[in-house]
């Protein structure tokens, strides 16, 4: 039961949110964010992780990620406004990508239960094959290098994705497999950036990230960047 509310008002924050930026508001931008809620989460208060990059770097960033956002979406016409990940890029002068994607799909869509097959479809075990590599190789292939994030863990308190820790990690593995094929592919975990117990990495809802986790996850971003 409680899940089911926790869906519906997700699906509420859904509706009413788009790309974080559909239109770049500065031409000489040469930094794309896309991905689902964790790189959306806390835009009104311009706390996003592109955000705090922004900050971090003194460069522009152009955000086109939506929360709810999946790997597999096959809606067409909200789709094409950014639910399906894919099509939240936009061929441009990038130097680098920074994306994620992947956790709607492992939770929503098998409830991070006999999600095999889902995964594999994601990204093969030895991160060859799967829509993720092959969107990764479709940028790279424009010449951007691309960082792909990991997830925030659970603290192990109060929350609803706490039973879906050993497919997140499965998950994050193939990632890194399918990085370090490639010298312009970087896996960001943030595995360990929890500690037991501790919520201030987490908003109200203990899954999406808090300003605080934003913040850190944008300098890891922005150390590799440098």
């Amino acid at each position: 039961m409680v899940r089911r509310v926790f869906v519906l008002i997700f699906l509420g924050l859904t509706l009413i949110s788009g790309c974080t930026e559909a239109v770049p508001r500065d031409n000489s931008a040469r930094i794309l964010a896309m991905g689902d809620s964790m790189m959306a989460w806390n835009a009104g208060s311009r706390a996003t992780v592109s955000d705090n990059v922004e900050s971090i770097l003194g460069e522009p960033v152009i955000d086109r990620s939506v929360v709810g956002a999946r790997i597999f979406y096959h809606l067409p016409v909200s789709g094409a406004l950014g639910m399906n990940i894919s099509q939240q890029y936009r061929p441009g002068a990038w130097d680098w990508v920074i994306m994620n994607g992947g956790g709607n799909d492992l939770w929503f869509g098998c409830g991070c239960s006999a999600c095999d097959r889902k995964m594999t479809r994601m990204v093969s075990p030895d991160g060859k094959q799967g829509s993720v590599p092959a969107l990764v190789r479709k940028i790279r292939d424009s010449g951007a290098k691309v960082i792909y994030l990991g997830y925030l863990r659970s603290p192990g308190v109060g929350s609803l994705i706490e039973h879906c820790r050993n497919e997140g990690d499965e998950f994050e593995r193939r990632l890194t497999a399918m990085a370090q094929k490639d010298s312009g592919v970087y896996f960001v975990s943030l595995a360990d950036m929890v500690p037991y117990g501790d919520r201030s990495y987490h908003g109200f809802d203990m899954i999406h990230p808090s300003p605080k986790a934003t913040r850190e996850i944008a300098k890891r971003i922005a150390g590799i960047i440098r």
